[in-house]
């Protein structure tokens, strides 16, 4: 069973003047195990969807559910503690905490004693190619591919099985952008775990088990 599937998924924003449909229709599903990519223009709905993917919104109309049950029904906070992690484009790290201590966050909420949760963000970060000598360093104190890694280190260190990542290379060069897909490719593969990115690069998607394209707010 997919771990995730939508059926006729609609979103709509409202101002004064209209309503615009971010989405309009979308079904498909995810499966553990496969690396997925969602491309299309800026507009499309790419975003809109991810959002709603990692429960941070529900459908105006039609269904997401995980594994077989609908978001609406899920605790959603729960559900993005344990089930769905996020990796930015923008990293999102906290600027005041250590590489170490970003990774050991999700841990924490978890209420995973302070020894065995420094551990194993040193085990996450080693994952990532990131030596411990970088797990003592701030963000600004990292290059950008070396905090998208962090980033992507505190998302293995959630152990969710479906991991997103939103443009997760845009601001890379290409050598760190090619290595955070392999590392992407690898969970998937190797872990099992359900990995969908979002992204307008081809060259991610080319790499990609399954690609959705989105247009006008519909898989195309």
């Amino acid at each position: 069973m997919a771990v995730l599937t939508m059926d006729e998924v609609v979103y709509t924003y409202r101002n004064k003047y209209q309503t615009v449909y971010a989405l309009n229709g979308v079904s498909g599903e995810f499966n553990r195990g496969r690396f997925h990519a969602i491309t299309g223009r800026s507009g499309s709905g790419k975003s809109t969807l991810m959002s709603l993917l990692a429960g941070l919104e529900l459908p105006g109309r039609g269904t997401i559910r995980y594994e077989g049950t609908p978001t609406t029904d899920l605790d959603r906070n729960k559900y993005r503690r344990d089930c769905a992690a996020v990796i930015y484009q923008s990293f999102n790290l906290f600027p005041l905490l250590t590489a170490r201590e970003n990774v050991m966050y999700p841990l924490k909420l978890k209420k995973v004693e302070k020894e065995k949760c420094r551990a194993y963000a040193d085990e996450m970060l080693v994952q990532v190619g990131l030596t411990k000598e970088y797990a003592g360093r701030f963000p600004a104190q990292l290059s950008g591919g070396e905090q998208q890694r962090v980033a992507i280190a505190r998302a293995l260190a959630a152990d969710a099985p479906v991991i997103l990542a939103d443009e997760p290379t845009g601001n890379l060069d290409s050598g760190n952008g090619k290595h955070i897909v392999e590392i992407l490719k690898h969970l998937a593969h190797e872990k099992n775990r359900c990995v969908i990115v979002v992204t307008h690069d081809m060259a991610i998607a080319n790499e990609a088990d399954e690609v959705f394209r989105m247009e006008d707010g519909r898989f195309v």
